[in-house]
């Protein structure tokens, strides 16, 4: 894969939003099936040596995706998000944060909505994810826990991923 993918990671304090822009070389298709489908995102989410692993996954507004961050001792962290809007291959919407393993939110950690767009363009695929979180005090603490480093390791291992289901 091409190194020169954009890739904007851009922190808005005022609005309390991440938009994270990240381009892929490959189709819309299959970029919009690895955000979907949990046999694909349980090989890219979660930041090496951390792994996705699904629980429950109905892809349907009004559905949710159920998950645990396992460590490689594993040791299992639980995160839920609901499904509220979806456009197919266009667009999709939830809201989540960590939980328990039975799927009810933790409120003493930070819940976001994502926004995500899917673009094709001159045989590229650009996702664009809008994050918005409750208040500025909940960005922070994402941050802080390594939103961003962890973000930036899950799509370079959806970028091999898509590598190895092109060939």
């Amino acid at each position: 894969m091409s190194n020169n993918l954009a890739f904007d990671f851009i922190i808005n304090r005022e609005n309390n939003t991440v938009q994270i822009i990240r381009e892929f070389n490959a189709p819309l298709e299959l970029i919009w099936q690895a955000w979907t489908k949990a046999e694909l995102l349980d090989q890219w989410w979660g930041p090496e040596p951390w792994k996705a692993e699904t629980k429950t996954m109905e892809f349907h507004e009004g559905g949710f995706w159920l998950y645990a961050m396992v460590s490689p001792e594993g040791e299992k962290h639980y995160a839920k998000t609901n499904f509220i809007s979806i456009q197919n291959e266009k667009y999709f919407s939830s809201k989540g944060g960590f939980c328990d393993e039975n799927g009810t939110i933790n409120p003493a950690f930070p819940q976001n909505l994502w926004e995500n767009s899917f673009i094709q363009k001159n045989g590229k695929t650009q996702i664009e994810m809008l994050l918005t979180y409750d208040s500025l005090a909940d960005l922070e603490a994402e941050m802080k826990m390594g939103f961003k480093e962890g973000i930036t390791v899950d799509l370079n291992q959806l970028d091999e991923l898509l590598l190895k289901l092109t060939k």
